[in-house]
């Protein structure tokens, strides 16, 4: 079994991480991981609204290389850049004219795309396609007491459903919980972090973090899980900025999905990139029977 990949700007900078514990946890359940050979950035979120047509051409030439390198599976794990891709693809499918005007954008660097690639999110591969079960026979030490907090934030099960319900996401709590974590009660686990608003209005997105990290410590989370590098960032980077406004003393650690699913499947914290992390987490060290 082999994928594609889509890393994404993210992931190859603040997000490294999350690249480094994707691989991770891929290799340890001996999954090929084929990197996207000369993709680009997917246009981000704001571009569509700039030129529609040519932000669809940029986010569109990777899912031509994709289809040219003869995959129909792309892994996306940016939430940005997965819901990008996706409502590319759904856009070109639905609009004829954009995509004649695509069409003609990409033959200018001798691309065609027949609308073929599937974008996936790495938590539905994991979940829909290797199967939750099989992930638990391969972990090498239990999540035993471990209790976290799934957050989803807002753009992977939006707008339109996709591998999970929009406003009930499940995948992380059934993976995780199966692993020997202890799922705390999160309502929040769809609600927006604020993303780019840390940058123009930091007053709004301060608020919305704290939202989230209170609703986590009154439930006992231990830590915050996610899929999304913005999410990962706001939430973790910007707890003592919030605790100096709001004169709380949060020390949440913030981790992506495959980190926590790397240590279950005996992956080492310098794989994972734990050690970057700027919210230290005491990883449990069961270790489960052979």
């Amino acid at each position: 079994m082999e994928y594609i990949y889509y890393p994404g700007c993210s992931l190859e900078s603040a997000g490294k991480p999350y690249d480094e514990s994707l691989r991770a946890v891929f290799r340890a359940l001996g999954i090929g991981l084929r990197e996207l050979e000369d993709w680009n950035c997917c246009g981000a979120t704001m571009y569509m609204s700039v030129d529609e047509a040519l932000s669809m051409a940029v986010s569109a030439r990777n899912l031509a290389l994709t289809e040219q390198a003869g995959f129909r599976d792309l892994i996306a794990p940016c939430s940005a850049c997965y819901t990008v891709l996706v409502k590319t693809n759904r856009f070109l499918k639905e609009s004829p004219e954009l995509k004649t005007k695509v069409d003609h954008l990409l033959e200018k660097v001798s691309l065609k795309y027949n609308l073929s690639v599937k974008v996936r999110h790495p938590l539905d591969v994991l979940v829909n396609e290797v199967g939750v079960e099989a992930i638990a026979s391969a972990a090498k030490r239990s999540l035993e007491g471990v209790a976290f907090a799934p957050y989803y934030g807002c753009q992977i099960v939006r707008p339109e459903r996709g591998f999970d319900d929009s406003e009930f996401p499940s995948a992380l709590d059934t993976l995780f919980q199966r692993l020997g974590a202890h799922l705390v009660y999160f309502p929040l686990k769809t609600r927006c972090c604020g993303g780019m608003l840390m940058t123009t209005f930091p007053n709004v997105c301060l608020q919305l973090v704290k939202d989230l990290l209170e609703c986590a410590a009154e439930n006992g989370a231990e830590c915050i899980i996610t899929t999304c590098p913005l999410c990962q960032v706001n939430v973790e980077a910007y707890q003592k900025t919030v605790n100096k406004r709001f004169g709380t003393a949060y020390e949440i650690p913030v981790m992506y999905f495959t980190q926590l699913l790397g240590h279950a499947l005996g992956c080492s914290e310098k794989e994972l990139g734990l050690h970057k992390n700027l919210v230290p987490w005491k990883a449990p060290s069961t270790v489960l029977a052979a």
